[in-house]
């Protein structure tokens, strides 16, 4: 069955405007990721995003539904995911509630038609994949396919058909296809690799740790009560720490929690003290923690002054 879409809001016309569009959410995009979102746009193509956790490859689809007026499907991946979960199920506690009042109505229903409406759409309990094909006032929705890769092969190559045809078959009823596909972006943090089949229905894009400017220009868009001389020492000591060889480097979102919780602490610089009490926030692995204090918080910390006085 065709499913049929109300019209779409405006897309944005250029890379300039996508880059605007980001940012009028509060979204500090490079012209890289600008230019292949605005690709996919165009194109109707799934954007494949991948790069390490906390780097905001989640928070793009969330931009991106806000700022189109869109609504956003998320469906959130994990090891042993399947259809029930992901596409739909049938509510059986309903569909035996109905066969019993049928029986208990006199025993002598059709057996035919009550199976046909046992399994009608009345009984359909949609889930993300097949919500997403369905029409929304406004336009095509965002499907947020989040971290791709804790499924397992087989439901990526289930996957395929989603992303070349905008289709689901449900045995029972038939196949659910959009008559204008849904905006999907799927994530990874490649704790493995994705398989090529999928790729290749993908644009893609790796979304990397951000320079100290950028960096800097999403912490005063993000947390603008951030005090200017605090902001600029925490994203050059982020900017350093990245750099020493740990479990897992501090993300975006790690810079925007520590940021935060200096402000609460009405920091208005850092010292060695302080940064030693919050690395909690900032780094999420003990043995990281433990290889940062004493001597090294202040090496770093010097280094991070003295690129701000430069």
């Amino acid at each position: 069955m065709l499913i049929a879409m109300s019209e779409m809001s405006a897309l944005p016309a250029s890379i300039d405007a996508t880059l605007s569009l980001l940012q009028s959410q509060g979204y500090v995009a490079d012209r890289a990721l600008a230019t292949v979102l605005f690709l996919a746009l165009r194109m109707k193509r799934p954007l494949l995003l991948e790069g390490e956790a906390g780097t905001g490859k989640t928070e793009i689809a969330k931009t991106l539904a806000t700022a189109l007026g869109r609504k956003l499907i998320r469906l959130q991946c994990y090891e042993g995911l399947d259809l029930a979960s992901a596409v739909y199920e049938w509510d059986y506690a309903r569909q035996m509630m109905a066969i019993r009042l049928a029986e208990a109505g006199g025993g002598g229903a059709d057996r035919e038609r009550l199976e046909g409406e046992i399994f009608s759409q009345r009984y359909l309990m949609k889930r993300p994949l097949l919500q997403a094909l369905e029409p929304h006032e406004g336009g095509a929705p965002i499907l947020l396919i989040d971290e791709l890769d804790r499924t397992d092969e087989a439901f990526e190559a289930f996957l395929l058909e989603v992303l070349a045809d905008s289709q689901v078959t449900i045995p029972e009823l038939g196949t659910f296809k959009a008559a204008e596909p849904p905006i999907v972006i799927l994530t990874s943090n490649r704790t493995r690799e994705i398989h090529d089949a999928l790729k290749r229905r993908c644009l893609y894009h790796w979304v990397g740790y951000p320079d100290a400017p950028r960096e800097l220009a999403i912490l005063k868009a993000r947390a603008p009560h951030a005090p200017a001389k605090l902001a600029k020492q925490v994203v050059a000591f982020v900017q350093a720490i990245r750099r020493e060889e740990l479990f897992k480097a501090p993300g975006v979102a790690e810079t925007l929690d520590w940021a935060t919780a200096l402000v609460e602490l009405d920091a208005v610089a850092l010292d060695p003290a302080l940064v030693s009490d919050t690395l909690g926030a900032l780094l999420k692995y003990q043995d990281d923690i433990q290889a940062m204090q004493g001597s090294k918080v202040k090496e770093l910390l010097d280094q991070a002054k003295a690129e701000t006085r430069g």
